[in-house]
């Protein structure tokens, strides 16, 4: 915990209802956030329960539904944060993927699976950078964007070809917006490896998930299954006064899988 680095900051979290987004929402409204925007798609009841959390740590709470593949929504969302003036730090988060795990079999993917995840991955997070540029600059230090990348971004691997080209696509953004934001917007991105929640086992079996949790412990190098709350230290840290000359970079929170201690499979 760094103290109350956080006071009196505005945040926009999209894909803010479980996992990293929750974590991410929770982790600044504990260092002192005046108010955190949390964005979901279609999950209210768990949105509505990470507001809760961030009410619990003395942040107001601002639920906004909202696709960030549509840019009206990404507008809408941001319109949420202009009472206060300003936007301290934004946090992409939303992304989706479509599950085709053996990279080989170049027939489970179709051109419309990499439009969507692109339309939410790559464009919605650019949108959303768009619409917030003004409140991000309208803040008393340089605001602070900072993208949910993958380490499929680095290695190619991941839960498809579709899925790592998305995230390499955001990571390639974030240099571009890096150079083009400064000197008052900093963007950065963090590429986590295996996330222990919930987004990891859609369309999986349980006991196909628990093989890919024990296999991931023993070949990272930490001997570890990331939670979210690992990976939203780090990614905090990105937005934070600690990093106030850190901009166009990409941390690896990883465990050490991109050490290629790991197998390069994530079946």
């Amino acid at each position: 915990m760094a103290g109350k680095d956080f006071d009196g900051y505005v945040v926009v979290v999209t894909g803010g209802s479980t996992g990293l987004g929750r974590a991410i929402a929770v982790e600044v409204a504990q260092r002192g956030a005046r108010a955190v925007i949390v964005n979901y798609a279609s999950s209210k009841d768990e949105a509505a329960e990470t507001v809760r959390l961030v009410e619990a740590e003395g942040a107001q709470g601002i639920l906004a539904q909202g696709d960030v593949a549509d840019d009206a929504a990404c507008r809408a969302i941001v319109a949420l944060a202009e009472p206060f003036g300003k936007i301290d730090a934004l946090f992409n988060n939303a992304g989706m993927t479509k599950f085709a795990p053996n990279h080989s079999d170049l027939d489970a993917l179709q051109s419309e699976d990499f439009l969507r995840l692109y339309s939410v991955n790559v464009v919605g997070a650019f949108q959303m950078v768009r619409a917030a540029r003004a409140l991000l600059e309208a803040a008393p230090r340089p605001g602070a964007v900072v993208n949910t990348s993958s380490i499929a971004a680095v290695t190619g691997i991941g839960s498809s070809v579709a899925y790592a080209a998305s995230k390499g696509a955001m990571t390639t953004m974030t240099l571009s917006l890096a150079r083009a934001l400064a000197p008052k917007i900093r963007v950065n991105a963090v590429c986590p490896g295996f996330i222990d929640t919930p987004w990891f086992g859609k369309s999986m079996p349980d006991d196909t998930v628990e093989r890919m949790r024990q296999g991931v412990i023993k070949s990272t190098p930490l001997q570890a299954a990331s939670t979210a709350e690992d990976i939203a230290a780090s990614t905090v840290f990105l937005a934070s006064p600690a990093s106030r000359h850190v901009t166009g970079e990409t941390l690896l929170v990883d465990a050490g899988t991109h050490l290629g201690f790991a197998s390069l499979s994530m079946r």
